[in-house]
């Protein structure tokens, strides 16, 4: 029985600490969240931040552990591959995911190696910002360097409306950065999707659709994905190549990847954002469901160093989404209703995160979702029709009224 530590104890980090029950391993997590329901699940807990580097350091080294590991977040997968590297243990270099982690330094990594990116730089105060504004091609996007579930990220015009935005970003930023960065207008789907490498080659990737939540309060959190992806079989050999090149360029190891990626009118690709960790909103679910592949399985035995090489390529059999519930309104939650029909033939699983009575708040982030679902379709077109109103068929309850979860 091998020990593994697994950061995090939250709801998102359940899938990861079940499975490596499952596996045969002792599992100890990692969580300054006394009451974060993975912990019951777990042999042992300790309450140490998932960003106190050392702190987890010298919690490892006390504990004589055989691996480290981490599911969704991208600070934590930085601590993973700062402990694994301490001790020793085969994993993704350091600086390579804090590369990959800290959008600003991702930005410049892109442009010294003429990958293709929107012109960008980060920033650490206002005045920074103010005296390189006009430089930019309007529109411009605003982003903390190292915030997740797009908190803190809006697209905007005019020089006026930067002060109150670089406070709102800086105020989502653990480093108290931000970029600003030229929009790109896509041609097609957003791409959204996980990966693994082995021995630093992309041997698997899942890509699929992305919805947008059309919310004001912000429409770049993204709330369901479609699996398979629409786009044709030449563009995702060009993502393959470019995820490839940046594998490749900061000597990536074994591990997972949740990957953002934009294709211009051009076909060109954009890499906008580039995870080494395993995707949110169920994407391994999704994923298992879709191609057979568990990639929570591989990504355990990478962290404990075992052997991944019987990991190949598979493809999507049938349709398949997921679906962040959420509410357009802030209030007292009293409960989802699903349309019958829509419950009998397309639900598979989902989860609650919120309970009734508690608070919650409308969908501004990621974070802000109250729970996550996994659905299945006969065709593309059912699938698509669905998907554009599923809020027709997903109505969430605050207060003593409906209120219709966000449009996408």
């Amino acid at each position: 029985m091998k020990k593994l530590l697994v950061l995090g104890g939250g709801n998102t980090q359940i899938p990861m600490i079940k499975k490596a029950k499952e596996m045969g391993h002792y599992v100890i997590t990692c969580d300054p969240i006394v009451d974060n329901p993975g912990h019951r699940y777990a042999d042992e807990s300790y309450q140490v931040s998932i960003t106190d580097k050392d702190g987890v350091l010298n919690l490892a080294r006390s504990l004589g552990i055989d691996g480290i590991v981490c599911y969704e977040s991208d600070l934590a997968a930085a601590t993973v591959a700062y402990v694994a590297e301490k001790l020793g243990f085969e994993n993704q270099p350091y600086l390579s995911v804090e590369t990959m982690i800290q959008k600003d330094l991702f930005r410049e990594f892109q442009s010294q190696h003429n990958l293709t990116s929107p012109r960008s730089k980060g920033y650490s105060s206002l005045e920074e910002a103010q005296a390189d504004f006009h430089s930019f091609k309007m529109p411009v996007m605003i982003k903390p360097a190292d915030s997740s579930g797009s908190r803190g990220v809006a697209k905007f015009n005019s020089i006026r409306e930067l002060p109150e935005l670089v406070e709102k970003a800086l105020s989502y930023s653990k480093s108290k950065r931000f970029i600003l960065e030229e929009y790109i207008k896509k041609d097609g789907s957003h791409i959204s999707g996980d990966g693994f490498s082995v021995d630093g080659k992309l041997v698997f990737r899942s890509f699929a659709n992305t919805y947008f939540s059309k919310l004001d309060l912000n429409p770049f959190v993204p709330v369901a994905s479609t699996w398979p992806s629409t786009m044709p079989e030449r563009l995702e050999t060009k993502i393959h190549d470019e995820i490839q090149k940046v594998l490749t360029l900061l000597n990536m190891k074994t591990g997972p990847y949740d990957f953002d990626i934009q294709i211009d009118e051009n076909e060109d690709v954009h890499v906008i954002e580039m995870g080494p960790r395993n995707g949110g909103g169920w994407l391994p679910k999704v994923i298992q469901y879709a191609t057979g592949v568990d990639l929570i399985e591989y990504t355990i035995k990478a962290a404990l160093g075992e052997d991944c090489s019987d990991l190949t390529m598979a493809k999507t059999k049938g349709y398949w989404s997921n679906y962040l519930i959420n509410s357009a309104d802030s209030g007292v939650f009293n409960g989802v209703e699903f349309d019958t029909d829509f419950e009998k033939n397309h639900v598979v699983e989902y989860e609650l995160f919120v309970e009734k009575g508690d608070r919650i708040s409308a969908l501004t982030g990621g974070n802000a979702g109250l729970g996550i679902m996994l659905l299945k379709f006969s065709s593309m077109e059912e699938m698509v029709e669905t998907m554009e109103n599923v809020t027709n068929f997903v109505k969430v309850k605050v207060g003593d009224t409906l209120s219709l979860s966000s449009v996408i």
